[in-house]
């Protein structure tokens, strides 16, 4: 699992004084391009290959609201990858430790920004770090 650390700032958040909607999956992407940088695979090294990978599908859970200036925790894992694909779980606890919100990706490689199968050096990175919930 990787985790992500980040405070929820003023441009964020909606008149409630709670974490906008919308920015959910920027922190999201944060989180997971974080993760790769870990993993010893970034995007950037991947885009030098002409690597990419695009998000096919979201599922969103908002369990319950994210406040002003909250110092957040993003937990990361890929709970599935194969050359074509992989499938991603996020989850964000609150500064009290609450589960707040989960998200389920599903995204696809491609290079030269068309499906494809992963390279297999790139493909075993992301398979050592598959983990189970």
């Amino acid at each position: 699992m990787f985790i992500f650390r980040k405070r929820i700032y003023g441009y964020e958040c909606d008149i409630y004084g709670h974490l906008n909607n919308a920015d959910y999956l920027p922190i999201l992407e944060a989180a997971r391009s974080e993760a790769m940088q870990e993993m010893g695979v970034s995007i950037k090294k991947m885009l030098e290959a002409n690597w990419q990978i695009y998000v096919l599908h979201f599922e969103l859970d908002y369990l319950k609201a994210l406040k002003l200036e909250e110092v957040i925790e993003v937990h990361s894992r890929i709970l599935s990858v194969n050359k074509l694909k992989s499938e991603w779980m996020q989850e964000i606890y609150n500064a009290e430790g609450e589960l707040c919100f989960t998200a389920k990706m599903t995204a696809v490689f491609a290079h030269n920004g068309k499906p494809a199968r992963l390279l297999p050096e790139f493909f075993e990175v992301f398979a050592r770090n598959v983990e189970r919930p």
